[in-house]
């Protein structure tokens, strides 16, 4: 994921601090499970409820804390009456690098992997983490710093056209890697679960990228509110909006002064799922809010994998025909009530969807999209 004015050291240290944040801990619970039972065989977990909190026991650093060793004890509890009293905290066994902001490295790094006392000293380990790499032009450019850190694996950035610092701020690539033990007989199952979960911690560490980073949405390069050569985000929520005040006669958001930024910002928050897809013969999704993201379970990378009939079934796709016809004719259309289904497959229905063109100018001759509005939209 390339990242844009995120400052790697800080995204690292917010991701070993707020672990909460961003990942399930009872993943954490059936790696660990897995890897005790050995043979990375399922064993079978007792109900456990993980209270959020976690204690981080240092084991060692270097002089300069510019890299450290440490035990992370996640706490749970179990649900089962019996068990009470039996402790049910997960270990992992971390190292985290360059979280010195004012430090000068290649990297910024947490990785971690699952522990348990008893382990052999020779146990293998099964780590998973993060790495966040600059990108900075003026260190002659994305291949010459991956060379110099001989991280082979992220050559991806060749083909990132990196620019100046001035147009494009400070960039860094983040990479996310996690590994999941199964029995060759789950395999399928752990794979699903595995996706899933990736996608999980994918869109809340956007969420914590956007939170860190002093330019807000602007945070996620290839992740735009639209796709190259579209507009940027605040010139779409503008015709977004303008476009459904001139089909409906009503105002999108509640305060119908706002521009710019404020625009954007309660576009993004509002608390309706809104969506915009492209006019191809086949609808690509190109923005979503972050309602949007929730209610389709996905981040704003993926979305523009996911076309318009992905989200419906055999049944909600005949009965879209007739209303998109009436979209395509007078502009817009109301929807009645119906069910969507998310990209993890998960139902969701809703009280009332809302479609209207998206015009780039008022003269209403410039089509760039059609946006999609889901009111009160909840997980069956």
């Amino acid at each position: 994921m390339l990242l844009q004015n995120v400052p790697p050291a800080v995204l690292v240290q917010f991701l070993r601090e707020h672990r909460s944040e961003w990942a399930d801990f009872n993943v954490d619970a059936y790696s660990a499970a897995t890897l005790k039972a050995g043979a990375f065989a399922y064993p079978g977990m007792r109900p456990t409820r993980f209270t959020g909190s976690q204690v981080i026991m240092p084991l060692g650093h270097t002089i300069e804390n510019e890299e450290m060793l440490e035990v992370v004890r996640l706490e749970g509890h179990s649900l089962v009456q019996e068990d009470a009293f039996v402790s049910r905290d997960v270990h992992l066994l971390q190292i985290c690098t360059g979280i010195d902001e004012n430090a000068v490295g290649a990297c910024s790094e947490l990785i971690f992997a699952p522990i348990n006392e008893m382990f052999p000293d020779d146990a293998p380990l099964v780590p998973s983490g993060f790495r966040v790499i600059p990108v900075d032009a003026k260190t002659g450019g994305a291949q010459d710093l991956l060379t110099a850190a001989n991280h082979r694996t992220l050559d991806l950035t060749t083909s990132l056209d990196v620019g100046s610092a001035e147009e494009n701020g400070s960039r860094c690539i983040l990479t996310i890697a996690f590994q999941f033990p199964f029995e060759k007989n789950l395999q399928e199952n752990v794979a699903n679960m595995a996706c899933q979960y990736v996608r999980s911690v994918i869109a809340s560490v956007q969420r914590v990228a956007m939170a860190v980073s002093p330019s807000g949405l602007n945070t996620v390069s290839g992740s735009k509110l639209s796709p190259p050569g579209s507009p940027e985000a605040v010139t779409l929520a503008l015709w977004i909006c303008q476009s459904y005040n001139h089909h409906l006669g009503s105002d999108l958001l509640r305060t119908d002064s706002l521009g710019g930024d404020s625009l954007l910002r309660q576009l993004w928050d509002h608390q309706d799922a809104i969506l915009c897809c492209s006019l191809k013969p086949q609808p690509v999704f190109m923005f979503a809010n972050q309602a949007g993201l929730d209610m389709l379970e996905t981040t704003l990378v993926a979305l523009q994998d996911i076309t318009l009939e992905k989200i419906f079934d055999e049944s909600g796709r005949k009965a879209l025909c007739p209303d998109f016809a009436k979209l395509m004719q007078q502009g817009f259309a109301c929807l009645p009530s119906g069910i969507c289904v998310s990209t993890m497959g998960r139902h969701v229905s809703y009280e009332q969807a809302v479609s209207w063109k998206v015009f780039a100018d008022s003269e209403d001759t410039n089509l760039h999209c059609l946006a999609f509005l889901f009111v009160n939209w909840s997980f069956l």
